[in-house]
């Protein structure tokens, strides 16, 4: 139910405050006062377009904001959570702001949601019914939704069940159809990283492997240098004549003779005698490393080819055979993890076809159930059309069969006849203006009870009707104001004295600006105000007493 409206430099409204109870109420007025732009506004909390004409003259925005009471849907209290707004018993507060710029910003309970979103929660919140558009009825492919709103809770679950169904087969479906269009790139890839996996494989890399190779090469390739310098060294500390090491020797032995003289004599002394011992055993290692240089020609080609061979590798597989046995594992884990097998595509294709079969099957109870159903509502809708004068109509709900989706298998539209002996035609092409104001409240007051809307507004739609069968309107729109709050525009005197509630809606104009003014009516008022829809601009004592009688009719 809609609890509290506010209205801020909307068209010719400057503020305005609303506050609405249950039951039905009327907004009355004369043309022109701002009727339709209350119910612009409450269409723009439940989602519709906005636009920058909405916004007043000489403003940079304007602002409509409405506290609605819960919704108590399971189906709600999911798409709260799917779209992270928090949400208590005080209820939900939905806010439009629309600046000059054109930009629209949607707030529920202060969470800023995209359009979109808003829609998806104002469907739980108002239905809009206008004299012209009766959205619902006009479009065939929602009459399906409008039947299976009438079923029970049984019903529902026979229908959970079937979509739970139909998802895991699209599911399926779609992993074959992949897998048609993917089976010979994945082979493809298939072949590509077993090709890899025994390239590398072959290679058998080890970590560090390529720093000893190119050591090794360069020992290899400077075998020469190596050979001289070794040579040179061990001679010139060698050699008989001009042995730099005996030298060195004699000169520590000398040295020793003084060494007790002083402490610096005995510090030189230590010194060449410490070097005179290095010297020796790095003497000793050159001649050992001399005996154990050869020089390996295919050894040199050897290790020259392995170092090729990782080169190649790295530009292919990495910048170093770490990163490249890294990838080794990724490809030898994707192909131990693949699944491909020349009979995967048959088992999935048998799959699909049991699920299809149990598809079709929970289907074919869905209709069934639909059937049952459809007869309860034909029965209903009679009911409603007689009680709105069109005793003479026929209506029926007519199936035809379909592809799966997700309601099932079925389409349905809904036919009438106004007129004895005319045939059967589909709703959308048959029915007058009127016809379809009636037809639309007969099928409000039986959903009313099921969709568990909070609030439904009638934008004038007992236009160019009058009578007992404005009198029948009245009474049906207040007969569904008892399961959902109605907010009622009209013209008609029949419908306001009806209502449990009436506001008054006037244009007034105050600094040479237009503005709107709503009040609440009174008993005396509410008496006066219907004098007036019934007489126009003289008001008489007889059209007070006709006014009085409709108001102690209605309470009756």
């Amino acid at each position: 139910m809609l609890q509290e409206l506010t209205i801020k430099n909307f068209a010719i409204i400057s503020s305005l405050h609303l506050s609405f109870t249950d039951g039905m109420t009327a907004l009355t007025g004369e043309t022109g006062a701002g009727k339709s732009i209350i119910i612009d506004a409450v269409s723009l909390l439940a989602g519709a377009r906005s636009s920058i004409e909405y916004i007043r003259q000489g403003s940079d925005k304007c602002l409509v904001e409405g506290l609605f009471d819960l919704p108590k849907q399971s189906d709600f209290q999911e798409l709260m959570e799917e779209l992270g707004i928090e949400v208590d018993e005080a209820g939900l507060i939905v806010q439009r702001d629309l600046n000059s710029s054109g930009k629209s910003v949607s707030r529920v309970n202060g969470r800023i949601v995209t359009l979109a979103n808003l829609r998806r929660i104002g469907q739980f919140l108002v239905d809009i019914q206008g004299q012209n558009d009766h959205q619902e009825l006009m479009h065939p492919e929602s009459h399906l939704r409008l039947l299976d709103s009438f079923g029970d809770s049984a019903f529902q679950e026979i229908k959970t069940t079937y979509q739970i169904a139909y998802r895991e087969y699209v599911t399926l479906a779609k992993q074959v159809k992949k897998f048609k269009q993917n089976e010979q790139s994945f082979v493809q890839r298939i072949d590509m990283l077993t090709f890899q996996q025994e390239e590398i494989g072959n290679a058998e890399l080890t970590l560090g492997e390529e720093e000893k190779l190119m050591e090794e090469r360069d020992k290899l390739t400077n075998y020469q240098k190596i050979v001289d310098s070794l040579s040179y060294s061990y001679q010139a500390m060698t050699n008989e004549e001009t042995s730099s090491l005996d030298a060195i020797g004699s000169a520590s032995q000398e040295l020793q003779t003084i060494a007790s003289l002083d402490k610096d004599y005995e510090n030189i002394s230590d010194n060449v005698h410490s070097a005179y011992y290095l010297l020796q055993d790095a003497v000793s290692e050159i001649g050992r490393q001399l005996d154990l240089l050869e020089l390996d020609e295919e050894r040199l080609d050897l290790v020259n080819e392995r170092l090729e061979l990782i080169h190649q590798l790295k530009r292919k597989y990495g910048d170093s055979i770490e990163s490249i046995l890294s990838y080794y594992e990724r490809i030898s884990q994707e192909l131990l993890d693949s699944d491909f097998s020349g009979d995967k595509l048959e088992k999935l294709e048998k799959e699909l076809a049991v699920r299809e079969s149990k598809l079709l099957k929970l289907a074919e109870k869905l209709r069934t159930a639909r059937q049952e159903m459809e007869k309860k509502l034909e029965a209903a809708i009679q009911t409603e059309l007689k009680d709105l004068y069109m005793e003479n109509a026929h209506f029926e709900v007519r199936f035809k069969e379909a592809g799966f989706s997700p309601e099932g298998i079925d389409e349905v539209e809904f036919f009438i006849t106004t007129n004895p002996g005319e045939p059967l035609k589909p709703l959308v092409k048959v029915a007058s203006g009127g016809e379809i104001s009636r037809v639309m409240l007969a099928l409000k007051t039986i959903f009313s009870k099921t969709q568990g809307l909070t609030s439904i507004v009638f934008d004038e739609v007992d236009t160019g009707v009058s009578g007992r069968v404005a009198q029948a309107i009245a009474d049906k729109i207040y007969q569904i104001g008892q399961n959902s709050q109605a907010l009622c525009i009209t013209h008609l005197p029949q419908v306001a004295a009806k209502a449990d509630h009436q506001l008054f809606i006037r244009k007034e104009v105050v600094d040479e600006r237009t503005l709107t003014k709503v009040e609440e009516l009174t008993e005396q008022d509410r008496t006066e105000e219907i004098a007036r829809m019934l007489a126009g601009t003289e008001i008489t004592d007889l059209t007070v007493k006709h006014a009085k009688e409709l108001l102690q009719l209605a309470k009756k």
